[in-house]
């Protein structure tokens, strides 16, 4: 039996043209290996297309769909906050999906996890920005844009919002402790799984759903794509703004969004441990896509660009905030999303905003240099982007809070 494979999964079929193996040969001058993996490593991604999350599938059929769905809720809450021990009678599914999550896999080293959360703070909101930035290169595929297309999840005033949204479950992910049982990051986790899974059903059910072509909806494999933008990703392009992570620093990152991926359901048939198997993966990832998803995908795009237009009635004070926060978040798109891509898409210029992206990184630079050298700056370090990504955030995101909501409706 042949191994399962979108028909929009096009590595195969560009494996052998002239610049791919140019990229291959300069990776083998270069970094010393093939980009290329070995062919079951790749087969196993493909495959995962089809892979869903059949622990979180199970408790949306008992509690929510095959029961009430508001008693269903409660008992998922209370399992979050005081633990599945404390549901009475808690049915088959919720035990066994707590169970699984209050056993810890064999791969996880709690030392390098709390090494790779504080990884990802240094960045601040800089991760932020960049992780949006370089997502919109992915909208050009049917099995990204499609979800959030016809869901209307990033279209026209909502993308802010859920922008922001993502962005409070990165920090809550993130935070000191975020990850032990109990703790806000933990639930926020959990919660965005259990709504991946009824925006999936919806999904399967829609007549656009190609599946043959795309797989399932927020797949394995995308969702593995997902982690290594947060991790191997900026690890190496923030090197741009003046930070410095070391390759420990690189793999201990991964090492987190593992685990959060773990919580999340994210548990594909190969997970890469090291830069090189990254390296690999993202080689795949260039080849792989059939680049089709047109203007479902440029609309995901500008709808992003947008997003922090000030409002024309501003008081002048908080105009010129909005102003810096919409030039910067124009910068980022610009500097980090791959040229070919903006350019594809039809992006407006960002004028001069990508030098106020890059002119700090000389400073920055010195910075992470002295706190290099001396490790005690570590902690001041951590202090100091926690504080500024939550201001960051407060002042984005005012009294609102973050909600993880399945949307109602399609948008077609």
């Amino acid at each position: 039996m042949s191994t399962p494979q979108p028909t929009e999964f096009r590595y195969w079929d560009r494996l052998e043209r002239p610049w791919a193996r140019a990229a291959r040969a300069v990776g083998k001058r270069v970094l010393g290996f093939d980009l290329a993996p070995a062919d079951e490593v790749v087969r196993a991604f493909a495959a995962a297309y089809y892979d869903a999350d059949p622990l979180a599938e199970a408790v949306v059929d008992e509690l929510y769909l095959g029961g009430e769905p508001a008693r269903g809720r409660a008992m998922f809450e209370q399992a979050l906050t005081a633990g599945v021990a404390a549901v009475p009678a808690a049915p088959a599914s919720l035990a066994a999906l707590f169970a699984d999550l209050d056993d810890d896999p064999p791969w996880l080293d709690r030392a390098r996890l709390a090494h790779g959360a504080t990884v990802f703070r240094r960045y601040g909101a800089d991760v932020f920005r960049f992780a949006g930035a370089i997502t919109l290169a992915a909208y050009a595929e049917n099995s990204v844009a499609k979800p959030l297309a016809l869901t209307g999840a990033y279209a026209g005033g909502s993308t802010r919002k859920r922008f922001l949204e993502t962005c409070a479950f990165w920090i809550a992910v993130s935070e000191p402790g975020g990850l032990d049982r109990g703790a806000a990051g933990r639930a926020s986790a959990l919660r965005v799984r259990m709504m991946h899974v009824f925006v999936r059903r919806r999904l399967l059910a829609h007549p656009e759903w190609d599946a043959a072509a795309w797989g399932v909806p927020i797949s394995q494999a995308d969702a593995l794509l997902t982690i290594l933008g947060g991790s191997f990703a900026p690890g190496y392009a923030m090197r741009l703004l003046g930070y410095r992570p070391t390759t420990a620093d690189i793999e201990a990152m991964l090492h987190f969004w593992r685990y959060v991926g773990h919580l999340m359901g994210v548990r594909p048939r190969w997970f890469p441990t090291t830069v090189r198997d990254c390296a690999q993966l993202a080689f795949v990832t260039a080849l792989k896509g059939a680049g089709r998803a047109g203007d479902d995908g440029r609309a995901l795009c500008a709808s992003y660009v947008a997003a922090f237009t000030p409002p024309a009635a501003l008081p002048w004070p908080a105009r010129v905030r909005a102003w810096w926060t919409d030039g910067l978040h124009r910068g980022f798109t610009r500097v980090f999303m791959p040229p070919p891509a903006y350019a594809a898409n039809r992006l407006p210029s960002a004028g001069l905003w990508p030098l106020a992206v890059l002119a700090p990184a000389p400073l920055r630079f010195a910075a992470e240099t002295a706190r290099r050298a001396l490790p005690r700056l570590d902690a001041v370090a951590d202090r100091v982007a926690r504080r500024q990504r939550a201001a960051w955030f407060a002042a984005q995101m005012g009294d609102r809070a973050a909600e993880y909501r399945p949307v109602e409706q399609f948008t077609r």
